[in-house]
């Protein structure tokens, strides 16, 4: 029972570190900041359905997806860290998004950005996908399986009421505090954005140059 108790231990660390259930509000309320309350509600639950969905499914058939299609983890990298670092530009310059005029077009909006790029790849990134896949692939049986699908349950909650809650957290430091955070964020996102980019880069240049040798 050590051993599980070890591996259960691994996976809440290794996927809070990486999910990060607090810093994902910023971005959230950034996205959402001029959506009704009902939409913004509505843009949690389905980003943390679309996240955990994303996480089970690649815990369970990732190595085959990547294989099926001929992809590599590398190369979601590069894209998760293209599409975050617009994501954190917008949060840098503490940019709102603009006003929908018809409930059909902020429908339409809130249903995009709860799953791009709210729930991939801001909450269910290369980093946390890569994890799951790991940590299901050195699961020694099958207890320790359900304690991963487990550690992803509890932290995808946890997400779920940070981003229920956040807003009244963000709306509780006033408007200046708020584009201080949005814009401390949005650095914190461009940077990780970058190591994204450059992770996934550099073992792609490192083939290509073999191949040139």
């Amino acid at each position: 029972m050590i051993e599980i108790y070890d591996f259960a231990l691994l996976v809440f660390t290794s996927l809070f570190t990486m999910l990060n259930p607090l810093g994902v509000i910023p971005v959230y309320n950034s996205l959402t900041n001029n959506l009704p309350h009902k939409e913004t509600k509505l843009v949690a639950y389905k980003a943390v359905f679309t996240a955990t969905a994303t996480l089970i499914s690649f815990a369970l058939f990732g190595n085959l997806i990547f294989e099926f299609f001929g992809i590599s983890i590398h190369s979601l990298r590069i894209v998760g860290g293209v599409i975050l670092f617009m994501v954190g530009y917008d949060l840098l310059q503490a940019r709102k998004q603009r006003t929908k005029e018809s409930s059909e077009e902020v429908a339409d909006y809130a249903h995009d950005i709860a799953i791009t790029p709210l729930g991939i790849p801001i909450i269910c990134g290369p980093g946390a996908m890569t994890v799951v896949i790991v940590l299901y692939n050195d699961a020694a049986d099958v207890s320790q399986k359900i304690v991963l699908f487990g550690g992803i349950l509890i932290i995808m909650l946890t997400i779920l009421i940070s981003l229920l809650f956040g807003r009244r957290i963000i709306q509780a430091l006033g408007e200046n505090g708020n584009k201080v955070i949005m814009r401390i964020m949005g650095l914190i996102v461009m940077v990780i954005s970058v190591e994204f980019f450059f992770a996934g880069l550099k073992p792609i240049l490192r083939d290509i140059l073999k191949v040139g040798q």
